[in-house]
């Protein structure tokens, strides 16, 4: 026989399931905020396909740029040709050629004189032959000479560095000169080379200076066209020696000289 005191509703047993089954429901709500709030404030995990990229795939990378030439050579008169070359010349009051030992630049006096490579003034002076002359010491044991000059350029003095380019002097037809013109020289441990292996060009080094094909002089001697007579110098006594003479444009004087090989 069952008490009746512990007989239990079947209403309130409904009632003690449902409040049970609330609590749990509650319980994994709040779990699953809670696991939603730490997913999101969680770092973002990159894409599989960017986390594994073929090891194998190389970036290009550009190659160093080659340094600059050490050795680079502008012409003095840029724009002007030479017109008596380097090497063996017989003026016309002379009996044998002897070395021209650089190039003759036609030119207005008063043009200015660029010059052809960064260096310091060795010296500036007067000289007989060269008239009034400028002389440039530059790196590799080289020396440029700019000679028959008006003037040398504002604050051109020994001791001033000048940058390839810039004013040296000015034309003029100072010394022993024929003409308006520049004599340029370039010289190595004061042996003279041919200007014309280095003006216009670049090198690398001082190994590929053309030192050796430079300094070859030809056995031609070549004949010199002369703007004037030197004073001293009679046409009889040249015309004497062999020496045909004729007048041409614009008052230059061509001497026809018999070409000797030697």
């Amino acid at each position: 026989m069952i008490s009746r005191s512990l007989a239990i509703p079947s209403t309130q047993l409904r009632l003690a399931f449902f409040a049970t089954l609330g609590v749990a429901a509650m319980v994994g709500a709040l779990n699953g905020v809670a696991a939603l709030g730490a997913w999101v404030a969680g770092p973002v995990a990159p894409p599989r396909a960017a986390v594994e990229a073929p090891a194998s795939e190389s970036v290009d990378v550009a190659p160093p740029a080659p340094p600059p030439p050490a050795f680079v050579f502008d012409a003095p008169l840029p724009g002007r040709v030479i017109d008596s070359p380097f090497g063996l010349r017989q003026m016309p009051w002379e009996e044998n050629g002897r070395l021209h030992q650089g190039v003759d630049i036609a030119a207005p006096a008063g043009a200015p004189v660029k010059a052809a490579a960064d260096g310091v003034v060795k010296r500036t002076g007067v000289s007989p032959t060269y008239g009034r002359f400028v002389e440039v010491m530059h790196k590799g044991g080289l020396n440029t000479m700019y000679a028959h000059l008006k003037a040398p350029a504002r604050n051109v003095k020994r001791g001033t560095y000048l940058r390839r380019g810039e004013t040296v002097a000015y034309v003029g037809n100072s010394g022993r000169s024929t003409g308006s013109h520049l004599h340029f020289e370039i010289r190595k441990d004061d042996k003279p080379l041919n200007p014309a292996f280095f003006l216009g060009r670049s090198f690398a080094q001082a190994d590929d200076l053309p030192i050796r094909a430079a300094g070859r002089v030809s056995r031609k001697v070549r004949l010199a066209v002369v703007s004037k007579w030197p004073e001293g110098v009679t046409k009889a006594g040249a015309a004497k020696a062999g020496v045909r003479i004729a007048q041409a444009k614009g008052g230059r004087v061509r001497a026809r000289i018999p070409v000797s090989e030697g």
